[in-house]
């Protein structure tokens, strides 16, 4: 039966109709009718700082719940505040609906106040958007946006909502989905599944290579399932972290420039790589044409497009994850333990992950380590460069949706409000933010919104004084030129900083105070910000540099004269490659 309302009340009734609870935005001027009808909603909408912070809180909210995160900001700088949020969203595969306001149609295309092709703009890093044009289309629009976010591959919507859309009255009704066009691959082909079953059984090496599909698949039992049954083992992207248990015996934990040496050797000598919904991007391959020389590569995807993009496949799977590995495992027979699951234990026992203790001065690692022993459940998110790294690292990681991270764009600035909106999606766990100095600040002011909100989410801070990725490559590659890294005491107070918000600020100077600041920060049921003084000197290690393939892996605090004799000569052999390459 339908029923009379405005268009902005027939926003919030399919955002009902889709089992939205909670809302991120900031409000503006041509979005007043549709806050009107949020304030007269049962929908809980948090009230953020900047409309940057309401996307990666959208993220972070759909990351931990597995549902749709949902954003909202008003037309012109609110909109283009969005697009960073909405472009980290895209390059990680994150179900999110951004709806953004827009001046009324008439003016649209007049340079009205606070106008922008908001449509035109995110075109490259949405799935899909829309303008819309009449009252009439809100609930189909909304129907279709959630559809197209969720199914597939998933990804970002965009909906333009121009003022006299929002006032215009329209008879609400809830239509089906009906988009001809738009057929997502589900099933994988039975006999592409048989002829993967065939590859596995025939390898003596094989690894199986895991990305973000698998979380977004929820495929993780059957992953484990596979790999146990055939006793292969399994290393992951950085967005694939926590797909496979890293301490299970299997795990050769994260691949590429900065994963265990370990995954990389194994990728290298393998003869069969199974990739699980992963595209193959240069932070894994390194140099490309060496990448994996002997390995025949079986490709599960369920984006068509990324099949053979980067990498030669010779068996693709186009279909959803968990439905080819459900497919898989009814092909496969069990496969004992082998002298390729000797050799790649081996090379864990050899090359383990490693720094060196410091008994005065705080290690960024050692940190990590205890974040872990103090509370192993919590769910992770990072901001973006070493800190990344290391939480990745260090933390042993055993759940996909309880480490959230920033992949394919490398947002600074995106762990702390992408944590709220972790906390406010899983109330029932523990939140932390693994944060630098650097990344912190881009979005600190996000601490107002913690603590107003009362979401009790907590950030570790590896204060080292620096920008430390780009410190890192600098010392590396530009012969200790640190042009505009060194943050020194431009920083402020992080313990002021998050007092002066109302939320804890708490500081460790030495290692014997680590453990004490993140149990005291724990125990306190209040936003907190825990300022850890680290070592300003520490690097990620290992790292495979710019232009060297997987296998020539530098252990930054362990290398002699000869592996900097040999780096030098990757160094000046890809030089123009490394300068021109974008860096964090």
């Amino acid at each position: 039966m339908s029923q009379k309302m405005t268009g902005a009340q027939a926003v919030l009734e399919s955002l009902k109709r889709e089992e939205v609870d909670v809302v991120f935005g900031l409000p503006g001027g041509v979005l007043l009718p549709l806050y009107d009808a949020i304030y007269q909603s049962d929908i809980r909408h948090i009230l953020v700082r900047h409309e940057q912070g309401a996307a990666h809180m959208a993220d972070g909210y759909a990351r931990a719940t597995g549902k749709v995160g949902v954003c909202i900001a008003t037309s012109g700088p609110g909109a283009t505040n969005l697009v960073t949020g909405i472009a980290n969203a895209y390059m990680d595969s994150v179900p999110m609906v951004a709806i953004t306001g827009q001046v009324n149609t008439w003016l649209i295309g007049k340079d009205a106040f606070q106008e922008a092709d908001i449509t035109g703009i995110t075109l490259p890093i949405t799935k899909h958007n829309y303008l819309l044009r009449s009252a009439k289309d809100i609930t189909r629009v909304f129907r279709e946006a959630f559809f197209i976010a969720r199914t597939g591959r998933p990804g970002p919507v965009l909906i333009d909502l121009p003022r006299d859309v929002t006032v215009d009255e329209v008879e609400f009704s809830w239509p089906e989905v009906e988009l001809p066009g738009y057929r997502p691959s589900f099933k994988a082909h039975e006999m592409q599944i048989k002829k993967a079953a065939k590859a596995l059984m025939e390898a003596e090496r094989p690894v199986i290579y895991v990305g973000g599909g698998v979380k977004y698949a929820r495929a993780e039992r059957e992953l484990i399932e596979l790999a146990v049954k055939i006793n292969a083992p399994v290393t992951t992207t950085l967005m694939g972290v926590g797909c496979f248990p890293e301490d299970h015996n299997l795990s050769l934990g994260m691949l590429g420039m900065h994963g265990t040496k370990y995954a990389n050797y194994a990728i290298q000598e393998s003869d069969l790589i199974l990739a699980i919904g992963a595209r193959f991007d240069d932070r894994v391959t390194g140099k490309i044409a060496s990448f994996a020389p002997r390995a025949k590569i079986v490709h599960i995807d369920v984006d068509p497009a990324e099949v053979s993009k980067n990498v030669r496949v010779d068996i693709p799977v186009v279909g959803d994850a968990k439905n080819a590995l459900q497919g898989l495992l009814k092909e496969v027979k069990p496969k004992g333990r082998s002298d390729w699951n000797e050799k790649t234990e081996g090379w864990k026992k050899d090359y383990p992950l490693r720094y060196i203790p410091d008994m005065n001065i705080i290690k960024p690692q050692y940190v990590i380590e205890k974040l872990c022993e103090i509370a192993p459940d919590a769910i992770i998110t990072t901001e973006v460069g070493q800190n990344q790294m290391w939480a990745a690292q260090f933390f042993v990681h055993k759940d996909p949706q309880k480490f959230i991270s920033s992949g394919g764009l490398g947002t600074m600035g995106y762990g702390f409000p992408a944590a709220i909106g972790a906390k406010i999606g899983r109330p029932e766990c523990d939140v932390i933010d693994v944060a630098g100095d650097g990344s912190f600040l881009m979005n600190s002011q996000e601490l107002a919104t913690a603590v107003v909100n009362e979401i009790p989410v907590k950030v570790a801070v590896l204060n080292n004084g620096c920008l430390g990725m780009v410190r890192q490559w600098q010392e590396l590659f530009f012969d200790k030129r640190y042009s505009a890294t060194i943050l020194g005491r431009t920083s402020p107070d992080f313990v002021k900083l998050a007092e002066a918000y109302g939320a804890v600020g708490l500081r460790a100077t030495k290692p014997s105070e680590v453990e004490s600041v993140i149990r005291a920060a724990m125990a306190v049921d209040r936003p907190v910000v825990m300022d850890f003084i680290v070592s300003p000197a520490e690097k990620v290690s290992p790292m495979v540099p710019a232009g060297a393939t997987l296998s020539e892996i530098l252990e930054l605090e362990w290398c002699d004269a000869d592996q900097y004799c040999h780096l030098e000569k990757i160094y000046a052999q890809g030089r123009k490659e490394i300068l021109g390459q974008e860096g964090f």
